[in-house]
């Protein structure tokens, strides 16, 4: 039986995988293109991940999923300590990859391959975290975590609402989702066509 908990978090886990890979595209077709990328667009992307993944996904996972997984077993431990600490970087990193791009946006060409490998270094980090949650943490909660402990997980993450999940936006992000989603050609992943 798969839980709810454990569905809402791949579910956003791919949502933003697919955020990071297209930020990455566009840097790409614009490198090959020899032009300056859509800013609006990447400060969109960025503020996104800074709003959601870091901000809410992380906190649930911090506050109720991993202090579960102590509690039941100390095989998760180091794991979830790293996971942690993974946790806590991410604000600094996600404000360092946007102080990046706007070094980039404000001094042009001269600061594209320091914000293009600042984003490669985020995204990859990013991913194999993702990675570790999905393949080791995830099978581990399923094996150890009892009913109750699932109740309660699956009330609490069955609150999150990530337009790129599928879910209607919040008022106030409307306008952003929606900027994301027409501003990001279709091809990359994110646009109407992919829906």
């Amino acid at each position: 039986m798969t839980h709810a908990t454990i569905r809402i978090i791949r579910e956003e886990h791919a949502a933003l995988s697919a955020m990071l890979r297209s930020i990455l595209l566009l840097l790409a077709q614009h490198r090959r293109q020899g032009t300056l990328p859509d800013f609006a667009a990447l400060r969109a992307m960025l503020f996104y991940v800074d709003e959601f993944p870091e901000k809410r996904h992380h906190r649930k996972e911090t506050e109720l999923l991993f202090p579960k997984l102590r509690a039941r077993t100390p095989l998760s431990r180091d794991m979830l300590d790293h996971l942690d600490g993974d946790h806590a970087s991410g604000e600094r990193s996600i404000r360092d990859l946007e102080h990046a791009l706007l070094g980039f946006e404000m001094m042009g060409e001269p600061r594209r391959q320091a914000f293009e490998e600042a984003a490669e270094r985020y995204v990859s980090f990013y991913l194999a975290h993702m990675a570790m949650e999905e393949q080791q943490i995830l099978p581990l909660a399923e094996q150890v975590l009892t009913a109750d402990d699932w109740a309660d997980l699956d009330e609490a993450f069955s609150a999150n609402r990530d337009p790129l999940t599928g879910h209607e936006p919040e008022a106030d992000y409307r306008a952003l989702f929606t900027r994301i989603v027409n501003m990001v050609p279709a091809p990359i992943g994110l646009g109407a066509a992919s829906r």
